[in-house]
Order: C-alpha cells, then sequence, then structure tokens
C-alpha cells in the first residue's frame, strides 16, 4: 500500500503541524505541506487539516484538484478550537472529484487564543499515531 501525508496550517500555535508530525513518526511516511503534490497515485492520503472560517483553506481545496488522479482514497484528520471537524467540507471538495473518503477521520480539539489551551496534548497526538497505524 502507497501512503502519503499532506497538511495544512496557517496557524502560529502549529497544531494541525503537530498532528502531522505525530503521524509521520508513526508510520515513518514524510508529512509534506499540501503544497508539494503527489510525485506518484498513492493508494491512501493522510489529510491533514484544520477549519478556518468555517471551511478547509483554498489551498487544500487546490491541492486536492491538482492531485484528483493520484488519490487512491482520503484520510481525512483535523484539529479545530471550535470542536467542529473538516470531514464535511473535505467531503464536498472531494465527491465532485469523485475521491473516495474514508469513513474513519481522527478529529481532535486544537488550541486557538484563549481556547482549549495546551491542546491537542501528547496523548491526543499519541491517539492520531495509532490512529493513522490502525489504517496501513
Amino acid at each position: 500500500m502507497t501512503i502519503a501525508i499532506r497538511y495544512f496550517t496557517k496557524s502560529k500555535k502549529g497544531n494541525t503541524k503537530k498532528l502531522a508530525d505525530a503521524v509521520e513518526k508513526a508510520i515513518g511516511v514524510k508529512a509534506q505541506d499540501v503544497s508539494v503534490d503527489l510525485p506518484e497515485r498513492v493508494d491512501r492520503l493522510f489529510l491533514i487539516n484544520a477549519m478556518y472560517a468555517a471551511n478547509i483553506d483554498d489551498e487544500v481545496k487546490d491541492f486536492l484538484t491538482r492531485n484528483k488522479d493520484r488519490i487512491g482514497e482520503i484520510v481525512n484528520m483535523n484539529t479545530a478550537a471550535t470542536g467542529k471537524s473538516t470531514r464535511g467540507a473535505v467531503k464536498a471538495v472531494a465527491e465532485p472529484l469523485k475521491i473516495p473518503l474514508s469513513e474513519q477521520e481522527f478529529h481532535c480539539a486544537g488550541s486557538w487564543i484563549f481556547l482549549n489551551k495546551g491542546l491537542p496534548s501528547d496523548e491526543d497526538l499519541a491517539r492520531a499515531g495509532a490512529f493513522a497505524k490502525s489504517l496501513i
């Protein structure tokens, strides 16, 4: 099974990057920013993202559009201060592009300003790694 990890963050706190690093460590696949296109088709893409203004960022949408023919399945993973998952927003982009989206996802709270201080926790990051490992 071929696997890739792509993430997007514009936060200075780096919650999404922390999640990507935890998955990289757990499964031994380099996590890269969505600015890096997939060089070849992958069976499973761990897409790690966050909610920005009630949606996923345009850079994530652009990545999916550019790489649609190289993605076998997306596994959505995300952090959000509001507690809302990005799965629906990812599905809204993936479906018209005919990219399958796994029913399984990982979601945890992330800190933002004064909300959810200290999250994701070390336990959250360990759970993210274990989740990814269980899918390979």
